[in-house]
């Protein structure tokens, strides 16, 4: 490992700890504190990988204790001013229009799995296997990134999705994580998982109408918000976190 893997840890372990926790952590390592006393203080258990991760970085590397709760210190303050500045910008699937620029929806949701270095959550209603989403969903997997994906199932959907399981789309990526809204924690009978989001490292958010579908990334007439920086994306990815927490999204097999 060189010095860098252990900046790119540091920075992972800010990303999902978030400012608070990744503060604390920045204490065990002041005080000397072993990983074992870290993983019991810091109470993340999404985040133990990078915990982990950030302590055998800075062991490998040397770096005393007192230097890596300042590298740790110096990714906070970073990523929270980074964080309370959003950029908003509307994403479109076809068709265009002259003389008004937009962002194509195929090509920005690409992008935001592309940028994700720690952690992607995405979340869709129908899906179908997409050759440039999944090769760029591989890529991220192959470099490391925790990617999850919520989907509807037929059964949820109670014959309103035709043809194969949403979930079906991803098989071709070995690694990612597929989670689905369980049926036994719908309050109404007719509640489907509606939501289309992609959201990479808690920094940037692609909220809107389109689909994980080749359709509804290039063919139809869909509208969208990317949003980068600023609190939404973070609390975007805290919400689908706690609900498979709570059980309320639960692992597809």
């Amino acid at each position: 490992m060189s010095r860098r893997d252990f900046e790119a840890a540091a920075e992972r372990g800010v990303v999902l700890l978030g400012p608070s926790r990744a503060k604390d952590l920045a204490g065990v390592f002041a005080c000397g504190r072993g990983l074992e006393h870290a993983l019991l203080l810091v109470q993340a258990p999404a985040a133990d990988a990078a915990i982990r991760a950030l302590y055998e970085a800075a062991q490998s590397n040397h770096v005393p204790s007192v230097e890596a709760a300042a590298y740790l210190r110096g990714f906070v303050a970073g990523w929270s001013r980074r964080r309370d500045e959003a950029e908003v910008r509307t994403v479109w699937s076809v068709p265009a229009t002259p003389g008004v620029p937009v962002r194509a929806t195929a090509r920005v949701l690409t992008e935001v799995v592309s940028r994700a270095r720690s952690e992607l959550l995405a979340m869709t209603y129908a899906a179908r296997r997409h050759p440039p989403l999944i090769s760029a969903l591989r890529e991220a997997v192959d470099r490391g990134v925790d990617v999850h994906v919520v989907v509807e199932t037929r059964e949820g959907a109670a014959g309103l999705l035709d043809g194969p399981e949403p979930a079906a789309a991803f098989t071709a990526v070995p690694g990612l994580r597929l989670w689905h809204w369980a049926p036994e924690a719908r309050e109404h009978e007719r509640a489907r998982q509606h939501a289309k989001l992609a959201v990479a490292d808690r920094r940037v958010l692609l909220v809107g109408s389109a689909n994980l579908t080749e359709s509804g990334v290039r063919r139809n007439l869909e509208a969208g918000v990317l949003v980068t920086g600023g609190t939404a994306p973070q609390r975007a990815a805290e919400h689908i976190r706690e609900l498979q927490r709570r059980g309320i999204l639960m692992p597809l097999p």
